[in-house]
């Protein structure tokens, strides 16, 4: 009922001319949210009666979802005298009900209540439904949907999720909303956070990093105690995010994952000055797969020890930065990270061998990252003491991925058994770092039982690189033309 509730969903908002396939899903979070939100508040008032208190709504009464969205008579149905439609309802809307929840922002206590992430949601979007009409055949919809129970969270949470892979497949930028599920398990069984952890990911896009860290450490729910329980829900997961779709997508996911008022900020992570971190700032976890291929203006480059424009390199800075001591992290990055030789990627090679323990370096096929061209590595690593010996672990597949043909958990089943104890194979090996070019600090991915192997490198990789250099080389010509 809920798929087909989705379907239906965006028929209506496609016959609406509501913008394009990554809208559909910003505006159906958005009426999504205002339903879940009034599920719990009456989950919490029920609650507070079993308990012989009183509860206080965090709306008033004519902006809750029952006053304005759904109004019903005495029997339950919906009250076709009091609920709104057609132009009346679209004003509603974008008159009153925005502006009065954008408003949640200033006054709420602090940014981990439900009420701050009421006001700085709806100070990101905007209603695109043109259409009072076809607004309320959508909010009729939903309002037959339901966020009580465990078992309607989780089949929602399947569903969202689904939303989010179908928009990381749509096209380009698809790894800014949608990191592969099987990888992230992957590198969170390997990072193996546990309770107490504070976990981040500066470059959260969707949160898929966040929800599946959560989803590890709450799997045995029934086992946890209500202390463990308030750890996970409050003082667990942080995460930040620039753009506004992501941001939005990601606080719904962790929401209907269980996570009531996600500590995820809108903000650039990079406008940050990393001489600025405190260690009351600092985490005992990263996850995260930061966007690569992006430049940064010089300003923010200026907030860096190493200058460079390449986004994910700054990232990288970071999170090496506001890691904790003998934290840990888990950090998807382009694999010419390992190689380039430009004064860039050497000093942050050389950063990241003499201030941590690169203990683990899993190299991926192309194709792992659905509408990306480049091919990528996760750096697995602790901080704290230089790198003594670096275990590499070559993913290779007997068959092409793709759309059609996705990575899955079985293929990292033999990468998570070895890694346990670092052992050689014939997809990985270890490699010293005194033997390491102290020049270059070239980490490539060379397997020494293939030596003699000639790699072929992905159409699309090659192709996504040329369009890099491209883009670089008009960067330095216009640098050049600046002293001509």
């Amino acid at each position: 009922m809920f798929e087909q509730s989705l379907k239906n969903i965006d028929n209506i908002l496609r016959a609406d001319n509501a913008g394009g396939a990554l809208d559909y899903i910003e505006q159906t979070s958005w009426i999504l949210f205002l339903k879940y939100l009034d599920d719990l508040e009456e989950t919490k008032k029920t609650e507070a009666a079993l308990a012989g208190k009183k509860y206080s709504y965090i709306l008033e009464p004519q902006y809750r979802w029952g006053s304005w969205a759904c109004p019903k008579d005495i029997v339950g149905k919906l009250d076709h005298h009091k609920a709104l439609d057609g132009d009346d309802l679209r004003d509603f809307v974008n008159i009153k009900l925005f502006p009065y929840l954008k408003k949640f922002k200033i006054s709420a206590e602090n940014s981990d209540t439900v009420e701050y992430k009421i006001g700085e949601i709806f100070s990101e979007l905007k209603n695109k439904i043109q259409s009072g009409y076809s607004l309320r055949n959508i909010l009729d919809i939903i309002d037959n949907l339901h966020f009580r129970t465990e078992e309607e969270k989780h089949e929602w949470s399947h569903l969202y999720e689904s939303k989010i892979r179908g928009m990381g497949n749509a096209g380009q930028d698809g790894g800014q909303y949608y990191t592969p599920r099987p990888l992230i398990k992957t590198i969170v069984k390997i990072v193996a956070p546990k309770i107490g952890d504070t976990i981040y990911d500066g470059a959260c896009g969707s949160a898929g990093f966040l929800v599946e860290a959560f989803n590890y450490l709450s799997g045995n729910r029934e086992e946890l105690s209500t202390k463990d329980w308030n750890i996970l829900q409050h003082k667990t997961f942080y995460g930040k995010e620039k753009i506004s779709l992501p941001y939005i997508i990601g606080i719904m996911n962790m929401i209907l994952h269980g996570i009531e008022a996600p500590n995820i900020k809108r903000t650039n992570t990079l406008s940050e000055n990393l001489t600025d971190i405190q260690e009351k700032d600092r985490y005992s976890i990263i996850l995260a797969n930061p966007p690569f291929g992006g430049k940064e203006r010089k300003e923010v480059q200026q907030n860096f020890p190493i200058k460079t424009g390449e986004t994910a390199f700054l990232f990288l800075q970071h999170f090496i930065k506001i890691l904790k001591a003998e934290g840990r992290a888990g950090i998807v990055i382009k694999n010419t990270f390992l190689s380039n030789t430009d004064n860039a990627s050497v000093s942050l090679r050389k950063l990241l061998l003499e201030n941590c323990n690169l203990h683990t370096v899993l190299d991926l096929p192309g194709g792992a990252f659905q509408g990306a061209g480049v091919k990528t590595v996760v750096l697995f690593f602790e901080k704290g003491a230089p790198t003594k010996k670096v275990w590499f672990y070559q993913l290779n597949l007997d068959r092409n991925l793709g759309k059609g043909n996705p990575l899955n958990e079985n293929d990292l089943a033999e990468f998570v058994e070895l890694q346990k104890t670092k052992k050689d194979s014939e997809n990985s090996w270890s490699l010293d770092v005194k033997d390491v070019e102290q020049k270059t600090f070239d980490l490539s991915v060379k397997n020494p039982i293939k030596s003699d192997e000639v790699v072929l490198r992905e159409p699309k990789e090659i192709l996504a690189e040329l369009k890099e250099l491209e883009g670089e080389g008009a960067e330095i010509i216009r640098e050049i033309s600046k002293y001509l």
